[in-house]
């Protein structure tokens, strides 16, 4: 079903030598190394647009919305059915929401105009935290600024030089960043294999003086789970911590939206640190930390991306606060959400598509195989007044090429299965693009890994 949306091994080859050749003719210009021109990826980015133009392919990013963006959108003045957005339960434009936004404003200003330390910090922060430790059970929260933020500055500063990193292959880019910063020893293992994870473990630990497992709660590429009792064993086993990264579970995972350590029925105190966003289900921005006591006071009085930065704006504190107060008194919006991301899979999988490893709870992947063939994908389907992104090479390789949809529970049944026969409809009916050549072309760019 994939191969309409492709180009040929010839027109491939073809279309890249020809964008290849003109980059070579170009070569350096004198001043080049002050060139910002010049910086890594900016001629590939460069060849990359010119290739969507020869492809007729427009640029599915950077798309403004007009308004707020839930089970639908409007964008370029039209209304389109979204799947393109982290609203999970709908919170972000729920009235109280907004109500508790205003009364911030009213209260606060916009902005806390000081780290939290100096005179940043606001009532509304510490009642944020004490709620979010309350979700876990567990003994205390930091809220900070950006959820990228958070993994980049904990990670970079709990670990150091004589130290083991172990994370998922397929981890946020946050925490690879915020390994890399820290100059622990950094060992990658395979997605989602715990098997793997120890076999790595075993080998290396002798030799740190401190270990962190880094995983995900509910993986934003490809919307599967981890083996949790499995890691929580692991770390205990070979004295390491353990790090749940649960930007896509809060809200999303578990039968009240607790997560993931009450889909599996485990203590959330037997993870060691909690790290969420608030951007997702909490409809703010930011991020957090959540776990032992001692660890989130070190953070509080030493983390650079918390002491050294602007307190979080308390109408973002607010709002997420208002919004966990709803998860908690209202889960039947988690069951909905889960309901439409099953109904989506289920769908999908009868009509015959790929949908990888989702566990079917938010994030549905339908992989194509190409980079030009999802690219052609989105856009036929944006015509159709469907909006959803593509996911494209060096995201993920060329042949896990995919459209990833986040499922709301707000979205309707007919809107969930009028999107899978728009798809099916559309792969039916593509035609190969022909450009004379063979090879390999990707149209992607660099975008961040697992976004």
């Amino acid at each position: 079903m994939t191969q309409g949306f492709g180009l040929s091994a010839t027109a491939r080859l073809a279309l890249l030598k020809r964008l290849s050749k003109r980059k070579e003719e170009k070569g350096p210009a004198p001043g080049a190394a002050r060139a910002f021109r010049e910086l890594p990826g900016q001629r590939d980015m460069e060849m990359i647009r010119e290739a969507a133009g020869a492809l007729g392919l427009e640029n599915p990013f950077f798309r403004p919305h007009e308004g707020i963006a839930g089970a639908t959108s409007r964008i370029g003045n039209r209304e389109v059915i979204n799947y393109g957005s982290y609203n999970y339960l709908g919170l972000n434009g729920d009235p109280r929401v907004i109500a508790a936004a205003h009364a911030a404003i009213d209260r606060y200003g916009v902005s806390a105009s000081a780290s939290r330390m100096v005179s940043g910090e606001r009532p509304v922060h510490a009642a944020l935290e004490e709620a979010i430790a309350a979700h876990y059970g567990v003994d205390a929260a930091l809220a900070m600024v950006s959820g990228h933020a958070t993994n980049v500055t904990v990670l970079g500063h709990l670990m150091g030089p004589r130290d083991l990193i172990l994370h998922d292959a397929a981890i946020h880019n946050s925490c690879a960043e915020g390994a890399r910063l820290s100059g622990a020893r950094r060992i990658a293992f395979a997605h989602n294999d715990w098997r793997a994870a120890e076999k790595e473990l075993a080998a290396a630990r002798r030799g740190a003086r401190r270990a962190l497992i880094v995983i995900e709660g509910h993986y934003s590429m490809d919307g599967d789970l981890p083996d949790l009792p499995r890691f929580i064993e692991m770390a205990r086993r070979h004295d390491a911590w353990l790090m749940v990264d649960e930007a896509h579970g809060m809200g999303v995972v578990g039968a009240t939206g607790h997560g993931i350590h009450e889909h599996w029925g485990v203590d959330a105190k037997d993870v060691d640190i909690w790290m969420g966003t608030l951007s997702k289900t909490l409809s703010g921005c930011g991020g957090y930390i959540a776990g032992n006591a001692d660890l989130v006071a070190w953070l509080r009085h030493s983390a650079p991306g918390f002491v050294y930065s602007v307190g979080m704006a308390p109408v973002l504190a607010a709002a997420a606060l208002e919004s966990l107060r709803i998860l908690q008194s209202e889960p039947e919006r988690v069951a909905r959400l889960q309901a439409n991301a099953s109904l989506f899979l289920r769908l999908a999988k009868e009509t015959g598509l790929d949908t990888g490893t989702s566990a079917g709870l938010a994030i549905v992947p339908i992989i194509v195989g190409s980079s030009v063939g999802a690219a052609r994908l989105s856009q036929a389907l944006f015509e159709r007044g469907i909006n959803v992104q593509p996911i494209l090479y060096p995201a993920v390789p060329d042949s896990s090429a995919r459209l990833r949809f986040f499922l709301s529970s707000e979205h309707a049944e007919p809107q969930i299965r009028e999107t899978i026969a728009a798809v099916r409809s559309a792969m039916a009916g593509a035609q190969p693009a022909e450009i004379a050549g063979e090879s390999s072309f990707h149209i992607g760019g660099n975008h961040p890994r697992h976004a």
